[in-house]
C-alpha cells in the first residue's frame, strides 16, 4: 500500500503537499476500514464486538509501548506515518475513537441504523476531510475552520450511503444532516465517537416516524 501511495503522490509538484496527502491517504483508509464493521457484523454481531474490543484495545496497548520507545514492527510505522503535527510525542486517539464509535453504534441501535451509522463514520467524514484539506477553499465562520465544500461532500456521501441501506429518502437526508453538521464541530478525534452515536440516534428515530 505504501508504494502505491508513493507512486501516487509523486505527481504532485511540491514535497511538502506531498507528504501531506501521503500521511491524509494513510489516516483515511483507516478510517475507510471501520465500514468492514456492519458487514461483519451481519455475519456474527457478537465475534465483531469483541474483534472491536481487542483491537481498540491492542492498539491503545501498542501506542503506549510505541510511547515508551518500543516499536512494534509495522503498526508503529503506520501510526507515525498517519501522525498529524499535533499528534507528535503524544497517544494518536483516532484509531482509539474510530473503534469506541463503531463499538456504540454496533451497540446502542438496530443493525440498518448501526450500519447508517457507521458508513456515516467512514465515508462520510473521511471523504469530508479529503475534500476540505486539498479541495476547501470557502471557509465561512460558522463552520469552525471547516470547508463548505468539505461538508456538501460528507453531505452527498452520507446521503448516498444511507440511501442504500435505507431505501428511503426520508431517513437518508436525516442521516446526511446529521453527520454534516457534527462533523463541522471542532470536535478533532472525539467526532468519530459523536457523529456514529448522534446519527444512530437520528436514524432510529427516523425509523420510528
Amino acid at each position: 500500500m505504501d508504494r502505491a501511495i508513493t507512486m501516487f503522490t509523486s505527481i504532485l509538484p511540491v514535497s511538502g503537499v506531498r507528504s501531506e496527502l501521503k500521511a491524509e491517504i494513510i489516516r483515511k483508509t483507516i478510517h475507510f476500514l471501520i465500514a468492514l464493521a456492519p458487514v461483519m457484523a451481519s455475519v456474527n454481531k457478537a465475534a465483531t464486538v469483541t474483534i472491536l474490543m481487542i483491537g481498540t484495545l491492542g492498539y491503545t496497548l501498542m501506542e503506549y509501548l510505541r510511547l515508551s520507545g518500543v516499536r512494534i514492527p509495522v503498526i508503529s510505522s503506520i501510526t507515525g506515518m498517519a501522525s498529524r503535527p499535533r499528534d507528535m510525542g503524544r497517544f494518536v486517539m483516532g484509531p482509539v475513537t474510530l473503534g469506541i464509535g463503531a463499538l456504540l453504534a454496533l451497540l446502542l441501535y438496530p443493525s440498518n441504523a448501526a450500519a447508517i451509522a457507521i458508513y456515516a463514520l467512514a465515508f462520510g467524514d473521511g471523504i469530508a476531510s479529503l475534500a476540505g484539506k486539498f479541495l476547501g477553499k470557502w471557509r465561512p465562520a460558522f463552520l469552525c475552520g471547516k470547508s463548505v465544500e468539505g461538508s456538501l461532500a460528507c453531505f452527498t456521501v452520507v446521503l448516498i450511503s444511507a440511501y442504500a441501506v435505507s431505501g428511503s429518502m426520508f431517513i437518508a437526508f436525516v442521516a446526511a444532516f446529521t453527520a454534516t453538521v457534527v462533523e463541522a464541530l471542532p470536535l478533532e478525534d472525539y467526532d468519530n465517537i459523536v457523529i456514529p452515536v448522534t446519527v444512530g440516534l437520528a436514524v432510529n428515530f427516523a425509523y420510528l416516524m
